[in-house]
Formats: structure tokens, C-alpha cells, sequence
């Protein structure tokens, strides 16, 4: 049986066309509950299994949702390649509103980093984490956005601020000096986490605005993010019916191995509580 495909982004984003909407699960997690349920069904034959980010009307500011429980859940599923699709803004002249800008690297600037690993409570995992993307994964999205005429950039940096205001124009300066490319609230936890939980992962950055620094134009407000937020989900829609058709069937890739090497407390020392909560990351290790 091949592996599941995750897709994490907004409520209306299963709206696809090929999609054979199954069942609407919801999945209890020793970490608490996801931010909502997870819809299953077929897409290209594959089974693929949406999680809305922020709920299902848009409900949870980004410091609200629960990165463990959403991670865990799909890992419970069986998802070993997962799609992210996300909100931006861009912090380059060339990165323009509707543009994909497919990151390769993430700077974190969260303040909750104790909640964006699984380990800890009596077991030390630290994972590589130098590639956090999937490159396998990043170039199939990028062949996907080409054959549906929008425009990508390839690689980038996306960093990661709490929000859930704005960014002050001061911030929004710095963030240019360091070299960032895009600015958003929520993915790196999600990227984070799949790397502990052995999935391949990468980001569709769909831009929405140009943050705060570009003082020629207004300033980015949550309804200048939506007016270009529903064009990007209609781009989105069809590259994921059009990548989900290319990935593999089997986890074979690197990714799907990250753990080997990165558990530093010994099997017999792992507390009994722990490893049970972390089964669907630890199975294999026996």
C-alpha cells in the first residue's frame, strides 16, 4: 500500500477537482486536538488527507494552533510526503502578490520553540536539520506551478515571526538586511515537525502582499491578504492535483530515515508514557 500525502493550508483548499472526498476523521493526539478535522479521500489515486491550519473558518490565530497535534495526527495516518501551502509576504521588489516562492531555508524568529518538537519528557531526539525541505518534493512543485503558468521562484528563505500583528516597518527593514526573502506566521513548526516525524516536506509560499517596507504601496492589512489570498487558492488547487499525480508511492527518500542517528537516550531508558505517545514516530525502532 503506498503512503499518504498530507497537505496542510486553508479550509477550501480539498476543493479540488479529481478529489473523492471519503471521510472527515478526527484524530486524537496525546498532544491534544489538531486544529480541526482531517478530511480524507482520492486524489490521482493516492490517498491524500487535508488539515485546515487555522480551522474551518479560519478560527485560530497563529499561536493558537496546535503543531504537535496537527503533525502527530497526519503521521497517525500514514502521511509520509506532505505539502504545505501558505500565506506570505514578500520581502523582495521581484516577489510579487500572486507569485509561489517554493523556500528552502527558514530563519526562526517563534518564541514556543519548546512546542515545536515531539521530544523531550525523557527522550532527547535532535534531528539534521541543515536541509529542512524535501528537494525531491520542492522540484516536483516546482514543475507543477510551471504547467499551470504561474510564476515560482525557486529556493528562498522564509522567516518565521509569532505575529499575529503585522510586522513593524522597523522589523520588516531588518528582515531585508538579513537576506529573507519571505515573511509569514506559521510554517516553520510545521517543516520542524515533520522532519522528527519522517516526512518529507515542502512549502508552496504563495505571496499575498510586500509586508510593511515598500512604502510606495499601502501598508499589508488582512483585507489587501485575502482579496490576493483567493486567486493564489484557485493556482494552488490545480498544482496540487498535478503534483500529488508525481510523488512516489514508496517513503524511500531521506527524509524518511531522519531519525536514524538523532535519538540520543538509549531504547532502554525511553519512560514507557513517552514512547507510547510517540508511536507513530518510534514503531520502528521496537
Amino acid at each position: 500500500m503506498s503512503a499518504a500525502i498530507g497537505i496542510i493550508g486553508g479550509s477550501g483548499l480539498y476543493e479540488i477537482e479529481g478529489f473523492e472526498k471519503a471521510e472527515e476523521r478526527r484524530v486524537e493526539t496525546p498532544f491534544g486536538d489538531p486544529s480541526d478535522v482531517v478530511v480524507g479521500g482520492e486524489l490521482a489515486g493516492r490517498q491524500v488527507w487535508f488539515l485546515p491550519r487555522h480551522g474551518r473558518g479560519h478560527r485560530l490565530l497563529p499561536h493558537e494552533i496546535n503543531h504537535r497535534a496537527n503533525l502527530w495526527a497526519l503521521r497517525s495516518l500514514d502521511v509520509r510526503f506532505l505539502i504545505c501551502v501558505t500565506a506570505v509576504g514578500s520581502l523582495r521588489e521581484e516577489y510579487a502578490p500572486r507569485d509561489v516562492l517554493l523556500p528552502d531555508q527558514f530563519f526562526d524568529r517563534t518564541s514556543r520553540r519548546e512546542e515545536h518538537t515531539f521530544f523531550g519528557r525523557g527522550i532527547a531526539g535532535h534531528v539534521s536539520f541543515g536541509e529542512p525541505v524535501s528537494a525531491a518534493l520542492r522540484v516536483i512543485l516546482r514543475a507543477a506551478v510551471e504547467a499551470e503558468g504561474g510564476t515560482v521562484h525557486d529556493r528562498g528563505t522564509y522567516v518565521n515571526m509569532d505575529g499575529p500583528a503585522f510586522s513593524t516597518r522597523a522589523e520588516s527593514e531588518a528582515n531585508r538586511q538579513l537576506g529573507f526573502d519571505v515573511i509569514g506566521m506559521t510554517n516553520l513548526p510545521e517543516i520542524k515537525l515533520a522532519r522528527e516525524a519522517e516526512i518529507a516536506a515542502a512549502t508552496m509560499a504563495m505571496i499575498t502582499d510586500y509586508d510593511c517596507w515598500k512604502t510606495d504601496e499601502a501598508a499589508v492589512s488582512a483585507e489587501a491578504v485575502m482579496g490576493h489570498l483567493t486567486a493564489n487558492v484557485a493556482l494552488a488547487r490545480k498544482v496540487l492535483a498535478r503534483a500529488v499525480a508525481e510523488i512516489p508511492e514508496d517513503p524511500v527518500w531521506p527524509e524518511h530515515r531522519s531519525l536514524d542517528g538523532a535519538i540520543m537516550t538509549e531504547r532502554r531508558m525511553w519512560p514507557e508514557n513517552t514512547t507510547r505517545s510517540l508511536w507513530p514516530l518510534l514503531e520502528r525502532f521496537g
